[in-house]
Parts: C-alpha cells; structure tokens; sequence
C-alpha cells in the first residue's frame, strides 16, 4: 500500500468494524441513526483525503454519545477514538 497513509488505512478500519459491531446488535438504539450517519461521515472524510481534525473530532463525540453506553461496542468505539487521535492528537486541556 506505497502512499497510502496509514492513519486514514486504520480509521477506516476502525470505523468498519464499529459499523458492523453496531449492525449485530440484538436491540434498536435510540441514536442508531446519528451514529450511522456519523460512522457514514467519518468513512467519507477518510477516503477522500486528508479529514479537518475538529470534524474528526465533532464525528466522534456523536458516535461516543449514541453508542458510549453500549459496553459491548467499547473496544470498537476506543479504537475509531485511537484512529482519531492519530490525526492530531486528543484536544488540549485549558
């Protein structure tokens, strides 16, 4: 994969996992919808190049609050969180 950064190769992976973790749960989530569309999102950024960190960022604190209370999906959900930092880092404190 010569030029393919790999930040973008393991949120996409991170993302695709979560999105099929999210898919075989046996019950509806109240915020299914927001955390597949911000999972559709996040994907889409990826892929297209280069993604704006505080989008990035934004994506995640929706995905986390539609699905954080799921603690079958917290392995999945820490690892889109590790792909996102890899962009830039967690947010400063201040």
């Amino acid at each position: 994969m010569a030029g393919v950064d790999p930040r973008r190769y393991e949120l996409r992976t991170a993302v695709a996992r979560l999105r099929r973790e999210l898919a075989l749960l046996p019950y509806e989530l109240p915020d299914r919808a927001v955390a597949d569309d911000e999972l559709a999102a996040l994907d889409a950024m990826v892929r297209e190049g280069l993604p704006e960190v505080p989008r990035l960022r934004r994506s995640l604190l929706l995905i986390a609050g539609a699905v954080g209370s799921v603690s079958a999906l917290s392995p999945a959900l820490a690892d889109v969180r590790e792909g996102v930092e890899r962009f830039g880092g967690p947010p400063g404190r201040g």
